[in-house]
C-alpha cells in the first residue's frame, strides 16, 4: 500500500535512482523530474496527479532548486505541497534562503535513509493535517453558503428577522415562547370592501401587489417585523426578534412613512375612480411570541392585550390617521407632534382610553 506519492526533482539521474528504490521500498509512490522546469510542467499538467512531497536539488540547470521552490510558493495551487531540499550544497546561506522562501526542510545528500524516512513521513503528516483542515473550511464554507441561501429563500415568506431566527443557533429557544415588550402596529384599509365590489378582480389584484410592495419594502427599511398581511392589512411589530431601544419610535416613523407614501397610490386609483384611505393604530406593551400554528405550517407570532389595542385602535382610526395609545405616547412624546384625540371606548374595553393622533416628527432625522 503506497504511503503517499513523491516527486524526486534532480538533474543526475544516478541520484534520483537512489531515492526513487529507497521510496519505493518504503512503500511511496515516486515521480521523476530532471529540473524545475519539468517539475512545474508534471504538477500543472491538467491530468497531473497529486504530489504529496517534493524533494528538490538546488544545482540543476535550465530551473535551479531555488528558482523552483520560489515558483512552487507562488502558485495557489501548489504552494501547500512540503517541499524538503537534498542538496550538496551545504553552506548556511543556502539553507536559510531555502527555509526563507518555504521549504519544510534541507537535508544534505549524504542524509542517512532513516533519517529521509522519518522527514518524509513527517511532511507527509504535516499535508494530510493541511489537508484535513482545508476540507473542514471547504465543508464549513459549503455549510455557510447552504444556510445563507435557506435564509435567503425563508426570507421570501418570512419577515427577515424570523428567517434569520430560524436559522440560528439560539432561534429555538426564542421560537418555544418567550415574554417581552413590543410595539404593535396594524394598518389597515377604508373603502376597500366597496373597491372589492366595484372593480374587476385584476384591478383589486393589481392594486393590492403595487400596496403590498411599497408598504412591504417600508417595513424591511424600518427594521419591523411583519407577522401577517392580509389582504387589506399588515400586522408588525418592533422590538422582536432583534432587540430595538427605540421600537416605539420606529413603529410611529414607519407609520408616517406609510401614510406618506400611500398618498400617491391613492391619487393613481383616484383618477381610476376609486377612494382608498388607510388607517393605522399602534400600541407599546408586553406580549408573548414564538411558533404559532400546527406541524406542517408555522408562523412567528404575538399574543397579548397589546395586539388586541393597536388592532382596535386601528379600527378606530380615520382616513389617513394615525392612533397611538397611552404606552407609546409616552415613550415617543418627546420625537412626535400629535394632538389629543379624545377618551376612545374600544370594543372589547370595559372603559375609554385616551388615545392621540400623530401628526409628524418633530424632527427630520433619517431612520
Amino acid at each position: 500500500m503506497n504511503d503517499g506519492r513523491v516527486l524526486v526533482v534532480d538533474d543526475t539521474l544516478f541520484n534520483r535512482r537512489l531515492l526513487v528504490r529507497l521510496l519505493t521500498g518504503i512503500g511511496h509512490e515516486v515521480l521523476e523530474a530532471g529540473d524545475g522546469r519539468e517539475a512545474l510542467a508534471i504538477l500543472r499538467a491538467p491530468d497531473a496527479p497529486s504530489v504529496d512531497v517534493i524533494l528538490l536539488d538546488i544545482l540543476m540547470p535550465v530551473m535551479d532548486g531555488y528558482e523552483t521552490l520560489e515558483a512552487l510558493k507562488a502558485d495557489e495551487a501548489l504552494r501547500d505541497v512540503p517541499v524538503i531540499v537534498i542538496s550538496g550544497v551545504d553552506e548556511l546561506e543556502s539553507v536559510v534562503r531555502c527555509i526563507q522562501i518555504g521549504a519544510a526542510d534541507y537535508l544534505p545528500k549524504s542524509v542517512a535513509p532513516e533519517i529521509l524516512r522519518a522527514r518524509i513521513e513527517a511532511s507527509l503528516a504535516q499535508k494530510r493535517l493541511h489537508d484535513l483542515e482545508r476540507a473542514t473550511m471547504a465543508e464549513q464554507a459549503l455549510l455557510l453558503g447552504t444556510i445563507e441561501r435557506q435564509r435567503s429563500e425563508l426570507s421570501r415568506f418570512l419577515s427577515p428577522q424570523v428567517a434569520a431566527l430560524v436559522s440560528s443557533e439560539d432561534g429555538e429557544t426564542l421560537l418555544a415562547g418567550h415574554r417581552r415588550e413590543i410595539t404593535a402596529m396594524f394598518c389597515d384599509l377604508r373603502n376597500f370592501t366597496g373597491f372589492s365590489e366595484q372593480a374587476a378582480p385584476e384591478e383589486v389584484l393589481g392594486f393590492l401587489r403595487a400596496y403590498h410592495a411599497v408598504m412591504g419594502e417600508l417595513i424591511v427599511t424600518y427594521e419591523g417585523t411583519l407577522e401577517h398581511f392580509a389582504g387589506d392589512g399588515f400586522m408588525t411589530f418592533f422590538n422582536d426578534p432583534a432587540l430595538q431601544d427605540d421600537h416605539a419610535v420606529r413603529a410611529v416613523r414607519l407609520a408616517i412613512a406609510m401614510r406618506d407614501r400611500f398618498v400617491a397610490l391613492a391619487d393613481e386609483w383616484r383618477r381610476r375612480g376609486h377612494v382608498l384611505e388607510i388607517g393605522i393604530g399602534i400600541a407599546t406593551g408586553y406580549a408573548t411570541l414564538g411558533r404559532i400554528g400546527f406541524e406542517g405550517r408555522y408562523d412567528y407570532g404575538a399574543v397579548g392585550n397589546v395586539i388586541i389595542h393597536a388592532a382596535r385602535l386601528s379600527g378606530e382610526a380615520g382616513p389617513g390617521e394615525i392612533l397611538i395609545a397611552p404606552g407609546t405616547f409616552a415613550a415617543v412624546e418627546a420625537d412626535i407632534e400629535a394632538n389629543h384625540a379624545g377618551d376612545r371606548q374600544l370594543k372589547g374595553y370595559s372603559r375609554p382610553i385616551p388615545v392621540h393622533a400623530v401628526v409628524g416628527m418633530r424632527s427630520t432625522e433619517a431612520v
